[in-house]
């Protein structure tokens, strides 16, 4: 069993040596709200400031090719990432895509249920370091290396430091 990112599709696909499946993460369906989305974490575009108005007018460009329903559904087929608009959805949908990949539609499926203040999306410094350091603890756990309590207590000191340190270097 694996949990990721949906953007991890592409590789698997292309590499596994054997079938697999994709399906949602699971629920407590007695928890008042349930389901509810889950959380981003995926990459980000950033535009800096300090530019000339020309620059932001390629970039306004850009960005507007990039978040094309077209562009969007050609990248969440090809890579897993989830698409950025429900008309690139709903393209990938008509061409057959999710008939002919069973499951690559449940990042899809994931996020368009209830969402809350509390599952809009994530804003951690080194969110990517801190998701291998829980990788890591969750494995060595599964592993039989630590039990729960280890593995729980050592994400959080792990994720301090990391947190720390990107407090130290990070500028509002």
């Amino acid at each position: 069993m694996f949990t990721g990112s949906s953007a991890a599709y592409a590789n698997v696909k292309r590499n596994a040596k054997f079938d697999f499946g994709i399906a949602k993460l699971p629920y407590y369906s007695d928890v008042e709200g349930a389901p509810q989305n889950t959380i981003i974490g995926g990459a980000s575009l950033w535009v800096l400031a300090g530019k000339k108005p020309a620059e932001y007018k390629g970039v306004a460009k850009f960005f507007t090719f990039l978040s094309s329903p077209e562009v969007q559904a050609e990248w969440h087929q090809a890579t897993g990432y989830l698409p950025l608009t429900l008309a690139s959805y709903e393209l990938t949908k008509k061409s057959g895509f999710y008939e002919k990949n069973p499951g690559t539609d449940v990042s899809v499926q994931q996020m368009i249920v209830k969402t809350t203040d509390k599952s809009r999306g994530v804003r951690l410094g080194n969110n990517p370091q801190v998701r291998d350091v829980m990788h890591e603890e969750m494995e060595a756990m599964l592993a039989g290396k630590q039990d729960a309590k280890a593995a729980l207590a050592n994400i959080k000191r792990r994720g301090d430091e990391l947190l720390a340190r990107f407090q130290r270097t990070a500028r509002e």
